[in-house]
């Protein structure tokens, strides 16, 4: 981590620290204390890395049984995408770790104490950059190649799908990485990916945030995402015959765009606009972070458990010992295609 950090141009000294005030516009350091907004998001993080671990060895387990099972070929075609969604999730999930104050004192600063204020307003930069212009785009990326490709009758082949959802997620990826570090200098509100803060102790370090260029970015890519997500679910929901599984792909699509809505109004409103010192910040991060968290726990649970499940069921996998849940499963009529 030092020498990834090292490897972007920095200052030394005191030209160091006021370019840091210049870039980020603060004038003194700000107090912040660890709140109840911050460790609520721990808990989170852990049941979202947890619903991940268990969609995993679903998709693996599946992988296994399909190679003696004819019938589960056919449904597993998809198992590398599926690989991908809980990457995803999961990796935004670890990223977000590293915005919060009081784990970047406590348990990761600790490990780097070399870290200068330039090098740690990097790391912030790269949270951004990875945060809205990888993991969080790849997983909503993923999500819709899952719902569109569903109603295919014959599927692409494993690695092209794997590399085509990769290469949908360059765009974005290329566009924020210009956006956080290439963009020409600009009001502190627009560029801003830290500040300066100060805890309890008087210990100076730089605190992330969220660009409100950066912000812009991700909000376009959401309408266009959306939009494009609500004709993909309309084209499932009118060949879909299965009740139950049009139900599943309506609340998700719901899920999926509230999500973004709730996700896009408050990085551009309140994180955009408001101060970091204050309450509403912190509520309005830790109700960004829930908004997406929630997007990826209903995806995992719609798009890669419980047809995982249906699909053992058919198969005549009801005495599976590997998971005593599928015995209280009654089979579905419906085969899961």
């Amino acid at each position: 981590m030092r020498k990834l950090l090292s490897a972007i141009p920095t200052r030394n000294g005191r030209d160091n620290f006021l370019q840091h005030d210049q870039i980020n516009g603060d004038t003194s350091p700000i107090l912040v204390v660890d709140t109840a907004f911050d460790l609520a998001t721990i808990p989170v993080i852990g049941v979202l890395l947890l619903l991940s671990l268990i969609s995993l060895s679903f998709i693996f387990h599946l992988r296994l049984r399909s190679r003696g099972a004819c019938r589960l070929r056919e449904f597993n075609n998809l198992w590398t995408i599926r690989v991908l969604l809980v990457f995803f999730i999961s990796h935004w999930a670890i990223n977000e770790i590293i915005r919060l104050p009081f784990f970047r004192r406590r348990y990761f600063f600790p490990f780097l104490p070399t870290l200068t204020l330039w090098q740690q307003d990097d790391l912030c930069k790269l949270h951004v950059v990875f945060s809205l212009g990888f993991t969080e785009p790849g997983f909503l990326i993923a999500l819709f190649f899952l719902i569109s490709e569903s109603i295919k009758k014959q599927n692409r082949s494993e690695m092209r799908t794997f590399l085509w959802v990769l290469l949908m997620c360059l765009p974005t990826f290329i566009l924020q990485t210009i956006v956080v570090f290439s963009i020409p200098q600009l009001p502190s509100m627009m560029t801003r990916s830290s500040f300066l803060s100060v805890d309890d102790g008087g210990n100076k370090s730089m605190t992330c945030t969220y660009p409100l260029l950066s912000s812009m970015v991700f909000g376009a890519f959401g309408v266009v995402y959306s939009v494009g997500l609500l004709i993909s679910c309309w084209r499932v929901c009118s060949l879909v015959i299965n009740k139950k599984m049009k139900l599943r792909i309506k609340v998700l699509g719901w899920t999926v765009m509230m999500s973004l809505l709730v996700e896009s109004l408050l990085l551009l409103g309140v994180v955009g606009f408001g101060k970091p010192e204050s309450m509403w910040y912190g509520g309005a991060l830790l109700g960004m972070f829930v908004s997406v968290a929630v997007c990826g726990g209903v995806a995992e649970i719609v798009l890669v458990i419980k047809p995982i499940v249906e699909a053992l069921v058919v198969a005549g996998d009801n005495n599976c010992q590997w998971n005593p849940v599928l015995r209280y499963l009654h089979p579905v009529e419906d085969r899961i295609t």
